[in-house]
């Protein structure tokens, strides 16, 4: 891979990591009209996805760090109550409560990185998956529009009135469509943000939780590919690896911003309509 081949990827994957168009979906077809090979390894798609993360910590600092100050604030508090029907809970502060949820989001995608791993792998480099995977994300989208549009009742649930305006079981869905969403060509965006709007969630909420969910399992990638020495065994130089890191990074902290302003707003079947337009011309050139 030559250097000029990763900025452009590193700043395919920043652009379309927070858009719901699937950035592995975009790497895999940008590495196919660029004529780089498609290596047995994944460092550069790990490294390229641990810098639009970076960006994500840069973009939702202060939230981050709300959470993190009120989750060790409120550990002295934390106590098991016992409700009027019997059952007992937790009760906890609002900060803690959230990152319990965003816990349970990461169980699926735990289990898939642990006992799944080389199936994944596998599906990376074959271009009629993600033709595939697109056509399927653009069906989430497009339903998800619709459950969700302004004065329609969810089809899951009547009225969202969860703590944090995300239960348990909703945050467990996402968790969900986030594990399928290692599928390239099924994004991980998308997925988890039209689940969340089709168990109930409000956009606005969806649109942070989706963004900050992801943040572990992906540093956490990035860590045990370090650890495994995966640097040393990668076919990518250290020079186009620094430079795809960086491009991903710069390109990542503007379309996050971006993305958050279009996920409460805009609606996501235009999204929907390139991700069709894009797998039929993957099923026709490829």
């Amino acid at each position: 891979m030559e250097w000029f081949e990763a900025v452009v990827l590193g700043m395919l994957q920043g652009l379309t990591e927070f858009l719901p168009v699937s950035s592995s979906g975009h790497l895999e077809i940008g590495k196919v009209l660029l004529g780089v090979e498609t290596t047995d390894d994944l460092l550069f798609t790990t490294m390229v996805h641990a810098a639009t993360v970076l960006s994500t910590l840069v973009v939702f600092r202060n939230q981050i760090w709300g959470l993190l100050k009120g989750f060790f604030t409120g550990l002295k508090d934390w106590r098991i109550v016992k409700g009027a029907d019997g059952r007992s809970s937790l009760q906890c502060n609002d900060e803690t409560d959230y990152l319990l949820k965003i816990c349970v989001s990461m169980i699926p995608i735990l289990i898939v990185g642990v006992f799944l791993k080389d199936f994944v792998e596998g599906l990376f480099g074959s271009i009629m998956v993600v033709g595939c995977a697109l056509v399927v994300t653009a069906v989430l989208l497009f339903f998800s529009d619709m459950a969700s549009k302004p004065g329609r009742k969810s089809v899951v649930v009547p009225e969202n009135t969860y703590r944090n305006g995300i239960s348990y079981w909703q945050a467990a869905a996402v968790g969900l469509g986030q594990a399928f969403a290692v599928i390239p060509g099924l994004s991980r965006s998308g997925t988890t943000i039209s689940t969340g709007l089709i168990c109930g969630v409000r956009r606005e909420v969806m649109a942070q939780f989706s963004f900050l969910m992801v943040l572990v399992p992906i540093l956490g990638e990035t860590f045990l590919e370090v650890l495994g020495g995966e640097f040393g065994a990668s076919s990518v130089g250290a020079l186009p690896l620094v430079l795809g890191f960086v491009s991903a990074f710069v390109s990542g902290l503007f379309a996050c911003r971006v993305m958050i302003a279009l996920v409460k707003k805009a609606k996501l079947s235009w999204f929907a309509l390139y991700c069709l337009v894009a797998a039929a011309c993957i099923f026709i050139f490829a």
